[in-house]
C-alpha cells in the first residue's frame, strides 16, 4: 500500500476540519456547524476530546501483541447504543480536551513506550482533528501501523479520503436487520452502510497481513458481538462476509455482551447471552466458510 505524505494527510484534516460547519463526517448528516458550537448526534463540537491514551492489552492477539495497542479513546460517538459497555466516554462524553500538539506529543509518547500500533477508537467525528495531529506525529517520527477501530456505520466518501493513511480497519458489523439497528442504536440504514463500508475498507487493505511475532501490519479485522435473542442477526453477517467480501477475512467473535447503560432494564437485551446462543453464532460463523479470526469463550455461567 502506498502511504500518503505527512503534508497530505494535514491537508485532508485541514479541509475536512473547515466541513464542520456543516458536518456531514458521518451518515447521521446532521449539517450542524460544530465551530459555531452546535451539537449533532455525536455532541461533540469542533474540538478534539481525548478519554484517554494508553497501552491497552485487551485487543485482539495481532493487535495487542507484548507490547500493547497504543489506544486512543476519543470522546462522544455518532451512534447511541442503548447497551454501549463504553457508555461514559460514547454518550456521556468523558474526556479532555486536547490540542492538536497534544495528541501529536500522546501518539508518540505510546510509541516510545513500546506500543505495537495507534488504535483511534471511535474517531469518525474527530477525524479532522486526528490527522492533523497524525501527519504531524509521522513528521516527527511516527512510524506504527494505524489502526482505525470504528463502528460499521461509516460514509464511503469519508472513508476513501483514508486510503493510504489507515493500515489496518477494526470494525464492528453489529446488526442484520435495519429495524434492529435502529432500535438499538438509533441509526438508520445500518445494514447497507455497513456492508458498502466494510467493502471499501476491504478494497483499500485487504485481509489480515501480519509480520514479525504474528503482529498485524495491514488488513480488515470485523468484530461481531453476538446479542441476546440474535438480535445481532449473525448468520447473515456471516453469509455477507463470505460471499461478498472474503471467505479469508478474520472475524473477531465476541461472547462479552453484558447488559450496560440504558440496557439494564430492557427486557429482552436486559440480560447476558447464553451458551445456546453463542455456540449458534459460533456455528454459523463455520456454516459460511469462514476460518480465519477469534473466538472468545464465554468464562461465565449465564442464566438459560
Amino acid at each position: 500500500m502506498k502511504h500518503r505524505s505527512p503534508d497530505e494527510i494535514i491537508e485532508i484534516g485541514d479541509r475536512l476540519f473547515e466541513s464542520m460547519t456543516e458536518c456531514r463526517l458521518c451518515p447521521m448528516d446532521c449539517r450542524v456547524n460544530r465551530h459555531a458550537g452546535e451539537l449533532g448526534c455525536c455532541k461533540s463540537l469542533a474540538e478534539l476530546r481525548v478519554s484517554s491514551a494508553n497501552l491497552h492489552f485487551g485487543e485482539e492477539p495481532p493487535l495487542s501483541g507484548g507490547g500493547g495497542s497504543g489506544t486512543v479513546f476519543l470522546s462522544g460517538c455518532s451512534m447511541s447504543c442503548l447497551y454501549c459497555q463504553n457508555y461514559p466516554i460514547s454518550q456521556l462524553n468523558t474526556g479532555s480536551t486536547f490540542s492538536i500538539r497534544e495528541l501529536k506529543s500522546a501518539m508518540l509518547n505510546l510509541q516510545s513506550r513500546g506500543a505495537e500500533n495507534i488504535n483511534f477508537v471511535t474517531p469518525d467525528h474527530m477525524l479532522p482533528m486526528i490527522l492533523q495531529a497524525l501527519g504531524m506525529a509521522i513528521k516527527d517520527g511516527l512510524s506504527l501501523p494505524i489502526v482505525y477501530n470504528c463502528s460499521g456505520y461509516q460514509k464511503l466518501e469519508i472513508l476513501r479520503l483514508l486510503e493510504g493513511i489507515i493500515d489496518i480497519y477494526l470494525v464492528d458489523m453489529r446488526y442484520n436487520d435495519n429495524t434492529v439497528a435502529k432500535k438499538y442504536s438509533g441509526c438508520e440504514n445500518y445494514v447497507e452502510t455497513s456492508r458498502a463500508a466494510v467493502k471499501e475498507m476491504h478494497r483499500q487493505v485487504g485481509n489480515l497481513k501480519t509480520g514479525d511475532k504474528d503482529l498485524a501490519q495491514l488488513g480488515v479485522i470485523v468484530r461481531h458481538l453476538v446479542l441476546p435473542g440474535n438480535l445481532s442477526g449473525s448468520a447473515g453477517v456471516f453469509r455477507f462476509l463470505a460471499e461478498e467480501v472474503s471467505r479469508e477475512i478474520f472475524v473477531s467473535l465476541m461472547s462479552q455482551y453484558f447488559p450496560a447503560y440504558k440496557a439494564v432494564d430492557n427486557g429482552l437485551i436486559g440480560r447476558r447471552i447464553t451458551c445456546n446462543e453463542f455456540g449458534a453464532a459460533r456455528d454459523s460463523f463455520c456454516e459460511a466458510g469462514l476460518k480465519n479470526g477469534y473466538i472468545q469463550d464465554i468464562d461465565y455461567e449465564p442464566a438459560i
